[in-house]
C-alpha cells in the first residue's frame, strides 16, 4: 500500500514557479508507518494511472480553477481500487462535488495537518468516514513539509507559510471565509527550519505563502486604543511584536535567500515594518491594489486603499524603503469605463512598481461577491454544455467565458481585448528592460526579463486566450520562458547550511515600546505574553 498526494493541473510545464506548498505540508503530516509518500504535480508532469494501484491512498488537493482535472484524477484512481480523499479549499466548500464527480471516499475540510492522518488510518480499516472536519488549527498545530523529498531542478521558487487568515472583507477574497480573520502565526523556529531545509537544497528565492504578512496596521492599533479595548490591543500587539521578532530571524539567514510575500497597500503607512522587511531579505510583495478609482474601491469593500495620485504616491513608498512590489488589478467592476484601462496602466507605471497583473473580475466561490451574482443569476444562469456559469470551474478552460458577471457598458470581447492591451503595454520588452533597471548586475537583469515574459504568458495569454490553439501557444512560450528562467535562477546547494542559533531581537524604538505596552495591558486582560 502506498500513498500518493497529487497536485492536478490541466498544463504542464515541466519546470514550476513556486512549491505547491499543500502537498508538502500533507506529506509532512503523513504519519510513519505509511511510508514516504508518491508526491506527483501535475504542473511538472502529467499523473501516470499505471504508478497508482489497488489499496493505495490517493490525497487530491483542489482550487477552484483546478478542480474539474482533480476530479478527473479522483476518478482515474478509484476505477484503479484506490481510496480517493480529497482536500483543499474548493473541496471544502464544496465536498458534494467530490463525491459526485470526483469519485471521493473522503473529504477533508479545513485545515488536513491532524485530520489527513485520521483519514489514512481509517481508509487502512476500510472505514473511511465522508468528510473530516480538519477546522482552523492553532498555529502550533501546523505540520512542517517534507522538504527533503523536493524534486532537484524542478522549481524557482519555495513556498513557506508563517501566518493562516486575514483580518480583512475584501468582498472578492475567500480567504478571510475559510481560513478566519483572526491571524494565526506559527513560532518562528519551524518557518526557519523549513527555509534553511530549502536552502540546503539549492531554493534561494522562496515565497512566504501568508494570507496576508501585514496583519495588524496602524489603524488597527489607533482603533483599539480609541476604543479602550485592551485585551484586543494586546492580540495585536503580541501578532505585531511576534512579526518582528520573525523578521529579525530571518535577516540572519544567508544574504542570498530571497523572500517575496503579499500584503496590503495600509504597509505603507508603516516605515518601520517596510524597513523591517528589507532588513530580513524580504524585497518584494504583492499589493492588491483591485482599482484606481475611489467608487471602483468601494465595489469591492476596499475603500482602506486611496485612489489617482494619492495611490501612486503610496505605492512608491514601497520601493523607497526596499519593497518591490507586483499590483494586482482588476478588471470589469462596474464603475469600469473605457478609459480605466489606459488609466490603470498608466498609474502602474507612474508609482514604479515592478511586477504588475490585471486580472478580469471572476467571482470565487466563498466570497461576497459569488454568493451576490450566483443570487442575482438564480435559475436564469446561462449554460455551457449543459453547465450554468455559475460552475464555471467544471466547464473546460477552452470553452469557459471569460467575463463572467456581465458589464453595464462593455461586451465581453472588448473587456477581454482591453484587458490584453493592457498586459501587452506594460509587459513589452522596452518598458521591462526600462523597469529592470532596479536590478544590482546584468544576471539579475536578464533574470527580471525572463521573469517578466514568463509571468505574462502565463497569466495573460494563457488566462485570457480564447481556444486551446491559442492557449497550447501561450503553454509552449511559458515552458520556454521557465527553462530561461530555471538556469539564472539555479544557485549551488548549501547541504552544511545549519539553522542559526536564535536570539531575540533588539529592540528598536518602536518594538520595545509595544513590548512595554504589552506588558502592562496584558495585566488588565490577562493575556498571555509569549517573549
Amino acid at each position: 500500500m502506498s500513498v500518493h498526494l497529487i497536485n492536478p493541473s490541466e498544463s504542464s510545464f515541466g519546470i514550476a514557479v513556486i512549491t505547491p506548498r499543500w502537498m508538502f505540508v500533507i506529506a509532512g503530516a503523513t504519519p510513519a508507518e505509511f511510508g514516504t509518500p508518491v508526491l506527483v504535480d501535475e504542473t511538472l508532469e502529467q499523473l501516470d494511472p499505471e504508478t497508482i494501484q489497488a489499496g493505495d491512498i490517493v490525497g487530491i488537493g483542489i482550487h477552484t480553477l483546478n478542480a474539474l482535472r482533480g476530479y478527473e484524477v479522483g476518478r482515474i484512481a478509484r476505477q484503479r481500487g484506490a481510496w480517493v480523499v480529497f482536500g483543499g479549499v474548493h473541496a471544502s466548500l464544496y465536498p458534494e462535488e467530490a463525491f459526485e464527480r470526483g469519485e471521493a471516499h473522503s473529504v477533508v475540510r479545513g485545515d488536513g495537518d491532524l485530520a489527513w492522518a485520521e483519514a489514512l488510518r481509517d481508509c487502512t480499516r476500510s472505514q473511511p468516514r465522508p468528510l473530516y472536519e480538519g477546522g482552523r488549527l492553532e498555529a502550533d498545530q501546523f505540520k512542517e513539509a517534507r522538504w527533503d523529498l523536493l524534486p532537484e531542478g524542478k522549481y524557482m521558487w519555495g513556498s513557506v507559510q508563517t501566518t493562516r487568515g486575514c483580518p480583512k472583507h475584501c468582498s472578492f477574497c475567500s480567504v478571510w471565509r475559510t481560513d478566519g480573520q483572526r491571524p494565526r502565526q506559527r513560532p518562528y523556529e519551524p518557518v526557519i527550519r523549513e527555509i534553511v531545509e530549502l536552502r540546503r537544497r539549492g531554493i534561494r528565492f522562496m515565497t512566504l505563502a501568508d494570507d496576508n504578512f501585514y496583519p495588524v496596521s496602524q489603524t488597527d492599533l489607533r482603533l483599539a486604543r480609541e476604543q479602550k479595548n485592551f485585551e484586543k490591543l494586546a492580540a495585536l500587539e503580541k501578532t505585531r511584536a511576534e512579526k518582528f521578532e520573525l523578521m529579525h530571524q530571518l535577516s540572519r539567514l544567508p544574504r542570498d535567500v530571497v523572500f517575496f510575500t503579499q500584503i496590503t497597500m495600509e504597509a505603507a503607512e508603516d516605515t518601520e515594518y517596510l524597513k523591517a522587511m528589507r532588513k530580513a531579505h524580504i524585497l518584494g510583495a504583492l499589493v492588491g491594489v483591485e482599482a484606481v478609482t475611489a467608487e471602483g474601491l468601494k465595489a469591492v469593500f476596499k475603500d482602506f486603499n486611496l485612489s489617482g495620485d494619492n495611490l501612486a504616491r503610496r505605492l512608491k513608498v514601497f520601493r523607497e524603503n526596499g519593497v518591490h512590489i507586483l499590483g494586482s488589478f482588476i478588471f470589469g467592476l462596474p464603475t469600469d469605463k473605457p478609459d480605466t484601462f489606459e488609466a490603470t496602466r498608466k498609474l502602474a507605471e507612474q508609482a514604479d512598481i515592478a511586477f504588475a497583473q490585471f486580472v478580469m473580475l471572476t467571482p470565487l466561490p466563498g466570497t461576497i461577491d459569488f454568493n451576490r451574482w450566483e443570487k442575482e443569476l438564480g435559475d436564469a444562469a446561462p449554460k455551457v454544455n449543459q453547465v450554468p456559469i455559475t460552475r464555471y470551474w467544471l466547464i473546460p478552460a477552452a470553452e469557459r467565458p471569460k467575463l463572467m458577471m456581465p458589464h453595464p457598458s462593455m461586451g465581453s470581447a472588448e473587456m477581454r481585448a482591453r484587458t490584453q492591451g493592457v498586459w501587452d503595454a506594460f509587459y513589452s520588452l522596452k518598458a521591462i528592460w526600462k523597469r529592470a533597471s532596479v536590478t544590482p548586475n546584468m544576471r539579475a537583469r536578464l533574470a527580471f526579463v525572463f521573469v517578466s515574459k514568463l509571468y505574462r504568458q502565463m497569466y495573460a495569454n494563457t488566462g485570457i486566450a480564447t481556444d486551446s490553439a491559442r492557449r497550447k501557444k501561450a503553454n509552449s512560450w511559458a515552458r520556454l520562458f521557465a527553462i530561461l528562467c530555471q538556469k539564472l535562477f539555479n544557485v549551488a546547494p548549501m547541504p552544511n547550511l545549519r539553522v542559526p542559533a536564535f536570539e531575540p531581537a533588539p529592540a528598536g524604538p518602536g518594538l520595545d515600546l509595544q513590548l512595554a505596552h504589552l506588558e502592562s495591558n496584558s495585566k488588565s486582560a490577562a493575556f498571555p505574553i509569549v517573549r
